[in-house]
């Protein structure tokens, strides 16, 4: 098990960027991938991006390919989302989420062990 916190949303402007964090305590498994989840009210929760944390292997959705950026920094058991060129659409709050998954494709909800509680990003037009 992974203990997760998530920091850094909040109010942009579109076209703005955000930098948000997940840092890990506990128990934490060199074969746990990290991914950013996120859910708009009245949507389901949806995968945006994840990133295995024994290498650099990462997988992104179209939908922020190219504008979101995932990296980590095991040092300091921390995983970040850099997210430029935001737009109203990317309003949600934003979940990590510790699972046991190949970084290969979307990281279905049901492979993850932890949630972080969230953070809110608030993209204005």
């Amino acid at each position: 098990q992974a203990q997760l916190v998530e920091s850094g949303g909040g109010l942009v402007q579109a076209g703005g960027s955000l930098r948000l964090s997940c840092a890990a305590s506990g128990r934490t498994f060199s074969n746990y991938a990290i991914g950013w989840f996120r859910q708009a009210p009245g949507k389901e929760r949806e995968f945006v991006t994840a990133i295995n944390w024994n290498g650099v292997t990462t997988y992104y959705t179209d939908r922020v390919k190219g504008r979101f950026t995932i990296s980590r920094d095991n040092a300091k058991n921390t995983v970040y989302l850099q997210m430029n060129s935001l737009k109203p659409e990317d309003t949600a709050v934003y979940y990590c989420a510790a699972a046991r998954s190949r970084v290969r494709s979307e990281i279905p909800q049901s492979s993850v062990d932890s949630w972080g509680q969230g953070t809110q990003v608030t993209v204005s037009s």
